[in-house]
C-alpha cells in the first residue's frame, strides 16, 4: 500500500515521542547546524528506522520523496555559483534513488523516471533531466562529502527497509565500500589500526558527546565541550580527581579557557538523576546508529543485567544511608551501587543504560526499568542475570515480555538433595520442570537444569550449579557470555574520575560517563575491525587509551 497522510503523521508522532531523541538533529546540539551532513545522515537513519515499521510503507521509492529535507541548507555543498535548472534538494533525492537501485549510469535513472511519471510529480520534476545534466551535477556540482552522504544514506535506507521485511531494489552491502573495493587485510599493523581508529573516533565521538548538556544558559565564556573534555581527561588517567585534573588540563588542552574543578563539580551536581539517564540514553542511541548498519551488530539480541558497586566507602554515612547501602556480598562494608544493562554475546558490548540503586529499590523494579530502556534501543531476545535476581516475580515479568532468560538458582534444601542424588548416580546433567509460586494460586513455570562443574574441588552437592530458564537447555551455553559484563565493569571503573564527594548525582554521573567512554571505545573497535578485516572479534584491536586519546584530539572536546 502507498503511504497516506495519516501514516506519515504516525511516523513523526512516534519520533516526537522518543524521549532520548531530538529531531531534526541540528536542533539537538551546537555541534550540528542545517549544513551538517552528519546530522542529515543521522536524521535519514532515524526516519527510515521508524518509517519502515508501518505496514503501509512497503517500498523504498516513496520514502525517498517523503523524507524531510526542507530544513537542510545544501548551499555549503553546492559547487555551482550561478543559476541552475534543478534545486540541490531535488538532485539529492534523484541520486538517492539511483544509489538505492544500484544503477551505475545516469541512463538507467532517466529511463526509470520516464516510466514512472507519478514519481516525477512527487519529486517536483517538471521534466526529466538529461544524462549530461545529471553527470555534471554529480561530478562537478556535488562535493565529495555530499556524494559520500548520498551513498551512506542509500545504504542505511536499504538496510532499515530490509530489516523491516520490506522488499528492496538491491541487496544492501553491510560492509563499507572501501572494504569491498580493497579487500580484507589480515592482521593489520598498529599504525594502520591507529590511522583507521582516528577516522572512526572522530565520527563516533562527535555523535555521542553532543547528547550531553549542562543547560548553563547563553553567553558562557567557557564552551560546554570543555567540560566534557575535562571529564574525558579524568578518564584517561587512573584515580585522578577533578581539582588536580583541572589544573593539568589547562596545560594539555588546546582551548583558551577551561573549567576549574569546583565549577565543573557544581555544574554536574545540578543535573538530576533522570537528566543524566536521559542524556546517556540519547548518546547511546546515537552511538548505536553508527554501528547498527554493520552486519556484525545484528548478532545483537542477548543482554545481561547486573549490579556493580564502587570501592568501599570508609567515611561517615550520616544522612546518606539510603544511597551508600552496602555490598552485594553482604559484608560489613558500605558502597554506592549501580545497575546496568549491556549487550553481550557476539554483539559489541555497549552499555545500553544505567541506573542508581538505592535502599528500598526492588530487584524487579530495577530489571523492569533497564529492560524498558534496552528494548527501546535494540531488539532483545534473551536476558542473562546473576543469582541475586533469582526471583519468581522477576522471571514471570521477563516471560510476560516474550523474552527468554537464564538465571542461576540459589540452592535450597530440595536442590541440594537433588544434587547429592545426581552425584551418587554419577550424572553430569539433569533437567526438570518446576513451578514457582507467585501468590494467589498463580505459578510461574520454569525449567531447572543441574550442571556438574568440571574439576570441582568439592565432594558434595557443590559440584553442581543449578540454572533456571524458560527456553530449555539450548540457552544454557549462552550464560557464559555474562562474564563480559564483569569484564566491562573493570574497564568502566578504570575510566571513572576519583572523588570523595558524597553527592549521589555526582557519583552517578561519574559512573555513567565512564560507561559512555567504555561504550565509545567498544563501538570504535567494532567499526575499525569491520573496516580493516571485514569481521568482528570480541577481543579488541584498538586499546581503550588510544580511543580516549583520539576522542580528546579529534572531537574538539579537549
Amino acid at each position: 500500500m502507498a503511504p497516506t497522510r495519516e501514516s506519515r503523521r504516525t511516523v513523526f508522532r512516534q519520533i516526537a515521542q522518543l524521549s532520548y531523541i531530538d529531531w531534526p538533529t541540528y536542533k539537538s546540539s551546537s555541534l550540528f547546524d542545517r549544513t551538517s551532513l552528519s546530522g542529515l545522515g543521522s536524521d535519514v537513519r532515524l526516519v527510515a528506522e521508524t518509517w519502515f515499521q508501518l505496514d503501509d510503507h512497503d517500498g523504498v521509492d516513496p520514502f525517498i520523496h517523503a523524507v524531510p529535507l526542507a530544513y537542510v541548507q545544501f548551499d555549503a555543498h553546492d559547487r555551482y555559483a550561478g543559476s541552475t535548472s534543478y534545486e540541490m534538494e531535488t538532485l539529492f533525492r534523484l541520486f538517492l534513488l539511483k544509489e538505492c537501485h544500484g544503477w551505475d549510469h545516469e541512463t538507467a535513472l532517466i529511463e526509470y523516471l520516464t516510466q514512472h511519471p507519478d514519481l516525477c510529480d512527487q519529486l517536483g520534476l517538471e521534466s526529466v533531466p538529461d544524462q549530461s545534466t545529471l553527470w555534471r551535477s554529480w561530478h562537478h556540482r556535488f562535493t565529495a562529502t555530499l556524494q559520500d552522504t548520498v551513498e551512506t544514506a542509500a545504504r542505511t535506507i536499504l538496510i532499515k527497509a530490509q530489516n523491516a521485511g520490506v522488499t528492496v531494489p538491491r541487496e544492501p552491502n553491510r560492509q563499507s565500500r572501501r572494504h569491498c573495493d580493497e579487500g580484507p587485510e589480515s592482521d593489520p599493523d598498529d599504525q594502520t589500526v591507529l590511522k583507521q581508529a582516528e577516522t572512526v573516533t572522530e565520527r563516533v565521538g562527535d555523535v555521542a558527546f553532543q547528547a550531553f548538556s549542562l543547560d548553563r544558559g547563553e553567553c558562557c565564556e567557557i564552551h560546554e565541550n570543555a567540560y566534557w573534555g575535562l571529564q574525558t581527561y579524568l578518564g584517561l588517567r587512573e584515580n585522578l580527581a577533578v581539582n588536580e585534573g583541572a589544573r593539568s588540563f589547562i596545560h594539555e588542552s588546546n582551548r583558551d579557557r577551561t573549567p576549574l574543578g569546583h565549577a565543573h563539580r557544581e555544574h554536574v551536581r545540578d543535573l538530576s538523576i533522570e537528566q543524566i539517564r536521559k542524556m546517556y540514553r540519547q548518546a547511546v542511541s546515537r552511538l548505536l546508529d553508527r554501528v547498527a548498519d554493520t552486519e556484525e551488530f545484528f548478532r545483537a539480541g542477548i543482554v545481561a543485567i547486573d549490579i556493580t558497586e564502587s570501592d568501599p566507602f570508609t567515611g561517615d554515612r550520616t544522612d546518606h544511608e539510603d544511597e551508600i547501602i552496602g555490598t552485594k556480598e553482604k559484608t560489613d562494608e558500605y558502597a554506592y551501587q549501580w545497575a546496568t544493562v549491556q549487550l553481550v554475546g557476539n554483539a559489541v558490548p555497549i552499555v545500553l543504560d544505567a541506573c542508581p540503586v538505592r535502599k528500598g529499590d526492588t530487584r524487579k523494579e530495577i530489571v523492569e526499568d533497564l529492560l524498558d530502556s534496552a528494548e527501546a534501543a535494540v531488539h532483545v531476545d534473551n536476558v542473562l542475570m546473576d543469582r541475586e535476581f533469582d526471583s519468581q516475580h522477576i522471571l514471570e515479568m521477563i516471560s510476560q515480555r516474550g523474552l527468554s532468560y537464564v538465571v542461576p538458582k540459589r540452592m535450597q534444601t530440595s536442590e541440594r538433595a537433588q544434587a547429592n542424588r545426581l552425584l551418587k548416580k554419577g550424572k553430569d546433567r539433569y533437567e526438570t520442570d518446576r513451578k514457582l509460586h507467585l501468590g494467589d494460586n498463580e505459578w510461574h513455570s520454569t525449567t531447572l537444569i543441574y550442571r556438574r562443574k568440571e574439576n570441582s574441588e568439592h565432594t558434595d552437592h557443590r559440584q553442581y550449579s543449578v540454572f533456571m530458564t524458560n527456553r530449555g537447555n539450548g540457552l544454557l551455553t549462552e550464560y557464559g557470555y555474562r562474564w563480559e559484563i564483569e569484564s566491562g565493569y573493570k574497564s568502566i571503573k578504570r575510566f571513572m574520575a576519583a572523588t570523595t564527594s558524597k553527592n549521589f548525582g555526582l557519583r552517578f554521573f561519574y559512573f555513567v560517563f565512564a560507561c559512555l567512554l567504555y561504550s565509545i571505545w567498544r563501538a570504535v573497535d567494532l567499526l575499525v575491525q569491520v573496516e580493516l578485516t571485514g569481521e568482528y572479534e570480541r577481543s579488541p584491536i584498538v586499546t581503550a587509551d588510544n580511543t580516549l586519546t583520539l576522542v580528546k584530539k579529534e572531537t574538539g572536546i579537549g
